[in-house]
Order: C-alpha cells, then structure tokens, then sequence
C-alpha cells in the first residue's frame, strides 16, 4: 500500500483547480502520475470515500475530497461507517484500528 501517495494525490486535488480538473475529465489519466495500486487508484478514481478511509487518508484530506465529489456531510459519515463495514477496520494512518479489543 502506498498511502503517501494515495494521500499526496488527494492533497493536490484539494488545492489545485487544474488538478480537479483534470481528475474529473480522466481521473485515471490524473492518477497516472502517482504510485498506487490497483485498489488505492479504484478508490481514488471513483471516489470511493468510504475505501479511502479504510485505506487510512487522513479526514481533513478526506473531508475536501469528498466536498469536491458532491458528498453532503451525513453521506460523507455514513461513507466511511459503510467503509469499514465492507472493507473493515482502518488499515493504516492515523486511524488504524488496533487490537480488537477484546
């Protein structure tokens, strides 16, 4: 997994016109230029917001990648809750799920 890059690309979505341009003309054509899997650029391209948290994106990153997408902020929480309830628990980042608790 490569989440400096997954979260480098959404960085530069989020503070660039040109590159939200270009993401929403061809997305894949965008992520090209970043090193991803296949998983990280389906995600990305999509945007699937509740896999790119899972994947472990930082919120704040997140939040405004969402925003850009069209998300309402209730569809944006109820993403990432969808997200680990199909992908499962936070795999990396700041909000990795450690232990089960149990």
């Amino acid at each position: 997994m490569s989440l400096y890059y997954v979260q480098k690309a959404i960085y530069e979505l989020n503070r660039s016109e040109e590159a939200l341009a270009d993401w929403r003309l061809d997305a894949q054509a965008y992520l090209a230029d970043f090193d991803l899997t296949d998983e990280e650029r389906l995600a990305l391209a999509t945007p699937d917001i509740g896999l790119l948290y899972v994947l472990g994106v930082n919120g704040q990153l997140l939040m405004h990648l969402a925003a850009a997408a069209g998300y309402e902020w209730d569809a944006y929480l109820n993403a990432m809750r969808e997200g680990m309830r199909q992908h499962g628990p936070v795999r990396e980042g700041l909000y990795k799920t450690v232990g089960d608790g149990a």
